[in-house]
């Protein structure tokens, strides 16, 4: 099945009242446990606002924060569907859970790395 990004900015809960946070949270857990139920859930998190490091190919690394004036990823999940209308359908459960929109994007396949995964799960 087709993988989907699910992810939204940093800054995009940037609204929410402090007192609101504990109901997000609580919010947010009960799609995340919906969805591992439904065995759709691959992954997901939220990113430390604006902490980054940079490694470029010739491997030096260089520590953010980026300025404000870049987009930054704020968290995301990563759903295992069969379309990118079931993917929307969980990016809408999200959003309403994180009172935030959230962005659909649908993941490369890598047949050769799926075939790794499946080996060293034992199930090749």
């Amino acid at each position: 099945m087709p993988r989907y990004l699910i992810s939204f900015d940093d800054g995009a809960m940037d609204h929410i009242p402090a007192e609101d946070w504990p109901d997000v949270g609580k919010a947010a857990h009960a799609v995340t446990e919906e969805a591992v139920h439904a065995g759709v859930w691959v992954f997901g998190a939220g990113l430390e606002r604006q902490r980054a490091t940079i490694v470029a190919t010739n491997g030096t690394a260089t520590d953010g924060p980026y300025p404000e004036t870049r987009e930054v990823v704020g968290g995301f999940a990563v759903v295992d569907v069969a379309t990118r209308e079931e993917a929307q359908v969980w990016a809408a459960k999200i959003a309403a859970a994180c009172r935030c929109a959230q962005e659909v994007r649908e993941l490369m396949p890598d047949p050769e790395t799926d075939a790794l995964l499946r080996e060293a799960a034992g199930r090749g």
